[in-house]
């Protein structure tokens, strides 16, 4: 048995190193559970500052709300399976609207995939540079996707349609969306693809150890002449001329990756009833639509790291971890987390009555549209509040109406921080609290930058008479499945290998 798995490791590489006209892929995966942190954070669109919307990362350490140059390469930890890979990886997270009473769950990660495509080209395929980044997606639309609900890569075969959701179901009948939708009041069906589509699905994902999952590809032509930092303008697809994916003179063809979450939606499948016409979730930006799913990247790897596997290694499915001779080795550390630098008192578990951000809920049957993107945050936060603390202790106070817990600074000088407690702290109001919450007018929100310092503090404090704390129970999780069951035949059958 021994011969017979040293063969095969050993033949990813001669597999790879023959496939020059054919994509070859290996699959990254995480250690530990959940994201490496969390929060309204994100360096690349709101650096600086707080973030509109609530987001998960995966990655290295030395994430913050900046990231400049090669700061990720000084991460003393990762989650990435790969140890010298201390990218980060980040999206918006999804929660549950209670049909109920209106309040918001966040969904738990199920777990995350990166899938790293090298496609057939007459290009030489090289390492991200250190500190490139990239984004992809539009936090902003509430439209639906030109092209309709199924995928395209291909520039010259139409608007680019590299979002989707899919959702595995032991049953079809009815469909996930409604026949000859438009997408203006539900979303629309891959056509090729009765498991995926553009925008949420009005059914449960009931899929055997698959349950909703958000699909994200970043193109893979970068343009030097734009630079690392400038991720409006720096990246581009390839455009296919026989079978083959090439960059434009001068750009540099880097890896094609593709993100996979799988959100735990089925531990709320009893919390409501489809009826073909609305569904609960929504994204952290208030999008009830699911169009606006966008992803974050900061290449932080090892240049000669990622350049042996995209050179030597055919992984596939089975993992980028199964490559062989990866340089530097696989990742020993199962507990790589660090607290958000963004300081809020909120409860990443419980009931909430606003989502983070106090983003209203915007798209089909709630109208409008949002234009808040991804910028700074708001002046107001009705539902829930948000306090500065210094680095040395953490201040208890609770907002009106929801469950409430105190978030810690993260040391993020490329050490571990404190992992955020995922237990609400059920404290009386304090003096502080009477007279610092955020009564529908206004928070406190304290910045911290890769170095642990303090560099903005947004105040808008309003003085409150009463305060009353209402306690909501947590939603019991559901007994975890299995992650990885049944992986690869289900891209199988979805067609993703055709993409």
């Amino acid at each position: 048995m021994k011969a017979t798995t040293a063969g095969f490791l050993s033949s990813l590489a001669t597999l790879a190193a023959a496939a020059q006209s054919e994509r070859t892929f290996a699959v990254l995966r995480f250690d530990g559970d959940g994201f490496m942190t969390e929060g309204r954070v994100d360096p690349i669109v709101s650096p600086g500052t707080a973030a509109s919307h609530f987001h998960g990362i995966m990655g290295g350490s030395s994430f913050g709300t900046t990231v400049d140059g090669d700061q990720l390469l000084s991460s003393s930890c990762t989650n990435a399976k790969i140890k010298n890979d201390r990218s980060n990886y980040w999206a918006p997270e999804v929660y549950f609207r209670d049909p109920n009473n209106g309040t918001f769950t966040k969904v738990p990660l199920f777990y995350m995939n990166v899938y790293y495509f090298f496609e057939p080209t007459d290009d030489d395929i090289e390492a991200f540079p250190v500190g490139l980044k990239m984004f992809t997606g539009d936090a902003k639309t509430r439209d639906p996707p030109a092209f309709g609900g199924g995928s395209n890569l291909d520039p010259d075969a139409g608007p680019i349609q590299n979002i989707q959701f899919t959702c595995p179901r032991s049953s079809y009948d009815p469909p996930s969306y409604p026949t000859d939708s438009d997408g203006t009041t539900a979303g629309m069906q891959d056509p090729q693809n009765k498991g995926a589509g553009a925008g949420f699905p009005l059914y449960p994902c009931d899929g055997y150890a698959s349950p909703l999952r958000a699909d994200i590809h970043f193109p893979s032509c970068y343009n030097p002449d734009a630079g690392l930092d400038d991720y409006k303008n720096n990246m581009a697809w390839p455009t296919i001329t026989n079978f083959k994916q090439n960059c434009p003179s001068g750009w540099i063809h880097v890896p094609h990756i593709f993100f996979e979450l799988y959100w735990n939606t089925p531990m709320f499948d009893d919390l409501w009833t489809p009826d073909g016409k609305t569904q609960p979730f929504v994204l952290s930006n208030g999008d009830a639509t699911g169009y606006s799913l966008h992803g974050d990247f900061i290449a932080g790897w090892d240049l000669p790291t990622l350049q042996t596997i995209i050179d030597t290694c055919n992984a596939g499915d089975i993992g980028m971890d199964k490559c062989p001779n990866i340089p530097g080795g696989l990742n020993d550390d199962n507990d790589c987390k660090i607290s958000s630098p963004i300081v809020e008192i909120l409860s990443l578990n419980a009931a909430l009555t606003a989502l983070p951000g106090d983003n209203p809920l915007t798209g089909w049957s709630f109208g409008g549209s949002s234009d808040s993107g991804s910028s700074a945050s708001s002046s107001s936060a009705t539902g829930y509040a948000t306090a500065s603390v210094d680095q040395s202790s953490t201040s208890a106070s609770s907002s009106a109406q929801e469950t409430t817990y105190a978030v810690s600074l993260a040391n993020l000088d490329g050490k571990k921080g404190e992992a955020a407690s995922t237990q609400p702290t059920a404290a009386l109001p304090t003096e502080a609290a009477v007279s610092a919450v955020a009564n529908n007018a206004g928070y406190n929100t304290v910045v911290i930058d890769g170095t642990g310092i303090p560099v903005s503090t947004v105040w808008d404090i309003v003085t409150a008479t009463e305060t009353q704390t209402v306690w909501v129970e947590e939603t019991a999780p559901a007994k975890r499945q299995e992650k990885h069951a049944g992986h690869i035949a289900r891209h199988r059958r979805s067609g993703h290998f055709h993409h």
